[in-house]
């Protein structure tokens, strides 16, 4: 026992030792932070997640062990910090708290941009499309009854915690199920991005597009678009749960927001990089989230919403052009915040008086 106490007090002290040391030194100053949430293999080389083709096509030549998901890979020259969370909100809130607080780096001006895949309402847009969100909502956060318990003239078994009944008009200000990015930095990448040529050469995520006969947006090449996002741990799918989510988005953003894609991590990034935002370590102001479609939150006619989903977990049809969209439209902003650093050091990005803002 004596023994076991002595190699965790070693261990416990080296850690100690190790951050101090760390602190002591200059903290590498970073420009931005691409936040991916997962990755399907190795970090190159094989079938790719979020994380592979930065790795693949970027100089992240600097590598730093990570208490997290995944090591930490730096393009020293350019000020890049590419980070892998893992999936879900608790790992995602735990993986930017803790970069958040590492002595090793100075995030005090950095960007930080969400690439990720998502699954999109096919009302909205096609597979391989990107979205650029403005408002994340909570889809976890929440009072829930069994649908086979719920009052008849109930819609949803879902309903905000200290109200009365689904969609109460009558509700208590938003303390975690609604967050508003801002919305000029959101206009701003959205105008650097909408007219991008996205990938469109996978057979197969054109097949599935073309089941959707009842949604025109869904069978359109991919485009980019702003659209607004639900973060929930729960994988949900089918028609009715798509109404939930359309409904809950512009519940909570009154009228609004506009709901298109549906992950698991963002509010819980939010949510961490507002409390570091607090004692000065990051500027939570900075925050872009976009996520590209891999597949659909409900299903084809003539396919149940059961069927959908366990074929879905067989692997996303859009997969492939997914991960190739976000990495195209987030390598473009990432580059242009890079590129104006003189100037985007001090303040954030703003469209041109000619330009407009949408």
């Amino acid at each position: 026992m004596l023994k076991q106490c002595l190699q965790k007090s070693c261990v416990i002290a080296v850690a100690v030792l190790m951050s101090l040391a760390a602190a002591a030194e200059q903290p590498v100053p970073v420009k931005v932070v691409v936040v991916t949430m997962f990755e399907v293999g190795a970090d190159e080389g094989d079938r790719a997640g979020e994380f592979q083709l930065w790795k693949e096509r970027r100089n992240l030549t600097q590598t730093f062990p990570f208490m997290g998901y995944r090591d930490l890979y730096l393009d020293p020259d350019k000020g890049l910090l590419v980070l892998v969370t893992g999936i879900g909100t608790a790992r995602s809130a735990a993986a930017i708290m803790a970069l958040g607080m590492d002595p090793r780096f100075d995030l005090t001006k950095s960007y930080w941009l969400v690439a990720g895949i998502a699954g999109f309402d096919p009302e909205e847009a096609s597979i391989g499309s990107a979205a650029w969100a403005e408002y994340l909502v909570d889809g976890d956060l929440s009072h829930e009854i069994d649908a086979r318990e719920i009052p008849e003239d109930w819609p949803f078994g879902y309903f905000a915690r200290y109200t009365k009944r689904p969609f109460d008009t009558d509700k208590p200000a938003p303390t975690g199920e609604m967050y508003q990015l801002n919305t000029g930095l959101v206009d701003w990448a959205f105008q650097q991005t909408k007219n991008l040529s996205l990938p469109d050469t996978d057979a197969h995520a054109k097949a599935h597009r073309a089941l959707y006969t009842e949604h025109v947006n869904a069978r359109r090449p991919p485009f980019v678009l702003k659209g607004d996002h639900v973060a929930a741990l729960t994988f949900w799918h089918g028609a009715l749960m798509n109404d939930w989510a359309n409904q809950w988005v512009d519940y909570w953003t009154e009228g609004r927001g506009e709901f298109v894609s549906s992950a698991m991590e963002d509010t819980g990034t939010y949510l961490s990089l507002s409390w570091l935002n607090r004692v000065g370590r990051v500027d939570v102001s900075r925050l872009l989230v976009l996520r590209t479609a891999s597949n659909y939150t409900m299903p084809p006619p003539g396919i149940t919403a059961a069927e959908n989903l366990l074929a879905e977990n067989k692997g996303y049809s859009g997969l492939a052009i997914a991960v190739e969209s976000a990495y195209l439209v987030a390598s473009t902003v990432v580059d242009e915040l890079i590129r104006g650093w003189d100037v985007y050091e001090h303040q954030l990005p703003r469209l041109d008086d000619e330009e407009g803002l949408r």
